[in-house]
């Protein structure tokens, strides 16, 4: 790791460094959305599947966001695209707090979709084209923590600050709660002050090559990259949305236990993502992958299955530990995989299209356990295991391209 983070340059650490928060900020607002299900369901006298269609809304309208930021990116430059992204999403986060009803509640929601899913794509490209090749496993990890660690924000915020919320500001509580939506924004002053464009961009780049063109000459690797994410995806959904509704409704935890339960497990998948990314490395993006995935599945039981608040906790600890392990390395391996002439696009738009495809993963664990008196256990694991052996399955089949030229 030491070698890693050796002989940086002050625009890597300023790239890497907006790169993890523009993520961490992002998923901080994406986030808050999944402890408040059972109390915008209580304000606009809807079911709890009704308000779980603001999580999948908001998953399946990241694709959009991929392409249109990425194609933006690709043309116009990975820094000014990335600016205005972050200044979208902060925007629609903080407008969620208006909603006058559930209609206006999941299209503000599947918006912020869009912006969301302009995030990732751009931040990964900038990153990994700007670092050492010898340093992308630890940076990819490092970038991919970033979701856990905006996770862990929304958790510490909820914990700590959600029964307040409305006496202080005159609202309902949760609506308080978007309101601190708008302070990403924030990030936009350091971009513009710090960052530098990407090495790996340049007018005469942006000229060459067009998205159909890429696909077209390209295609066998878009479609297996989109199923790849598409079971990553429900992964790590499949394995964080409706944890939090799970401790809240089957075991009836109160706001503090729900939270000090997700702070600890976001704990976990920091260190996972980072550890495994890492790595990579030496192990090898696909070997790794394959290690996180297989490693989740027998902790499934004691995540899922287990009754008591100490056990629940290293479950999910343990978790979020080999989910996001495996996830830390895909910034690194999908942009290693990527078309050079559409790194801005193919990355983010790929991995949002597993995301549309995965978007009904809350609609459907949420119901799966409405079916069966409001227990949320089998819904878990299934969704959970299922996913963990296709991912498997998946890398076993594809390629690495570790030491490959991205700037």
């Amino acid at each position: 790791m030491f070698d890693a983070l050796k002989g940086w340059t002050s625009a890597q650490k300023h790239v890497v460094a907006a790169s993890y928060l523009g993520w961490t900020l992002d998923a901080f607002d994406f986030f808050l959305m999944v402890f408040v299900i059972k109390d915008v369901a209580h304000s606009f006298g809807a079911g709890k599947e009704d308000v779980a269609w603001a999580l999948t809304l908001t998953l399946a309208l990241r694709p959009v966001g991929a392409f249109i930021f990425g194609r933006l990116a690709d043309k116009f430059g990975r820094r000014p695209v990335l600016m205005a992204d972050v200044g979208l999403y902060s925007l629609l986060g903080f407008a969620t707090a208006f909603s006058p009803n559930l209609i206006a509640f999941l299209i503000i929601r599947a918006l912020f979709g869009v912006a969301m899913g302009g995030e990732w794509g751009i931040g990964a490209s900038l990153t990994m084209e700007t670092v050492r090749p010898e340093s992308r496993g630890f940076v990819s990890g490092l970038l991919q923590s970033g979701y856990p660690t905006g996770y862990l924000l929304a958790s510490l915020v909820y914990r700590n600050f959600y029964d307040h919320l409305g006496a202080f500001t005159g609202l309902e509580n949760w609506r308080a709660l978007f309101l601190i939506g708008v302070i990403p924004a924030l990030l936009i002053l350091y971009i513009r002050r710090h960052v530098p464009e990407s090495p790996g961009w340049s007018t005469e780049h942006a000229k060459t090559g067009t998205l159909i063109n890429v696909l077209k000459k390209h295609w066998q690797l878009a479609i297996y990259a989109i199923l790849l994410m598409t079971a990553f995806n429900f992964f790590s959904h499949g394995t964080q949305d409706i944890y939090p509704t799970f401790l809240q409704v089957q075991h009836h935890f109160d706001t503090h236990t729900t939270g000090n339960i997700a702070i600890i497990y976001n704990l976990g998948a920091i260190v996972g993502g980072l550890s495994f990314g890492f790595l990579s490395q030496s192990f090898g993006r696909k070997r790794t992958i394959i290690l996180g995935a297989l490693l989740s599945i027998p902790v499934a039981y004691l995540w899922a299955y287990s009754q008591t608040a100490a056990m629940l906790t290293v479950g999910a600890f343990l978790m979020q530990f080999f989910v996001q392990g495996a996830w830390g390395v895909v910034p690194a391996h999908l942009n290693e995989l990527s078309p050079p002439d559409a790194r801005g696009t193919f990355p983010g738009t790929v991995y949002q299209l597993g995301n549309f495809i995965a978007s009904y993963n809350a609609v459907l664990q949420t119901g799966i356990a409405a079916r069966s008196g409001e227990n949320y256990s089998f819904a878990l694991a299934s969704v959970a295991v299922a996913a963990a052996v296709a991912i498997v399955v998946l890398t076993l089949m594809g390629r690495e391209a570790r030491e490959i030229k991205l700037s």
